[in-house]
């Protein structure tokens, strides 16, 4: 299996046009949810941001986002867009795992997308320690899973929804669940769930 735990991998996707995951625009999950039933406003982390549309999306609609992506070519272009749009959003070269050390408590929510299916699945639990460490006890966590189903070799790596109702049962309460709109690639393959952090 690719090292998808150095950056080093993901700066090589990004150098030689390797980014499928790539939308060019906000996840329309995340539209839709922000639009309709927005989740409190306050501090929100977007994990594995990339080039931070959706971390600019939150921005625009009143949320103090912060970005974090250890790749700094995803790094430089997240924080370009921003400043050639005029929008006040955060962007920190940062490995998610180190995030506890600095962040405590530090997030009143977490937006999810395609940060989850493309770590080492070997690491999920951390990632899960790591969110629920990361945000204030009450606070939110929407996530949008994909892909849902088995595919060839990751990443993105499969994440079936039995498997995500069992990693954050232990620190997490799950409020909603849906089947959102998806681009069409996408389709039938993603899983929108909010979360709320207890204790």
């Amino acid at each position: 299996m690719a090292d998808v735990s150095v950056p080093a991998f993901w700066t090589d996707l990004y150098a030689r046009g390797g980014d499928g995951w790539e939308l060019r625009e906000p996840a329309p999950p995340l539209v839709d949810f922000v639009e309709r039933t927005p989740p409190p406003r306050g501090r929100v982390a977007v994990p594995g941001c990339g080039r931070g549309h959706d971390v600019r999306f939150l921005a625009r609609h009143g949320y103090d986002a912060v970005g974090f992506d250890f790749s700094p070519p995803a790094v430089a272009a997240a924080r370009a867009l921003a400043r050639a749009e005029g929008v006040a959003a955060e962007f920190l070269e940062r490995d998610i795992f180190s995030l506890p050390h600095d962040f405590t408590n530090a997030f009143d929510g977490i937006w999810e997308y395609t940060c989850f299916c493309a770590i080492d699945p070997a690491r999920r639990a951390e990632y899960v320690r790591t969110m629920a460490t990361i945000l204030r006890p009450g606070g939110w966590l929407l996530a949008c899973f994909y892909p849902l189903r088995r595919r060839a070799a990751g990443p993105p790596f499969a994440v079936p929804p039995a498997e995500v109702r069992r990693r954050f049962a232990p620190g997490f309460r799950l409020e909603r669940a849906l089947l959102p709109r998806s681009v069409r690639l996408r389709q039938s393959q993603e899983w929108l769930v909010l979360f709320r952090r207890t204790g």
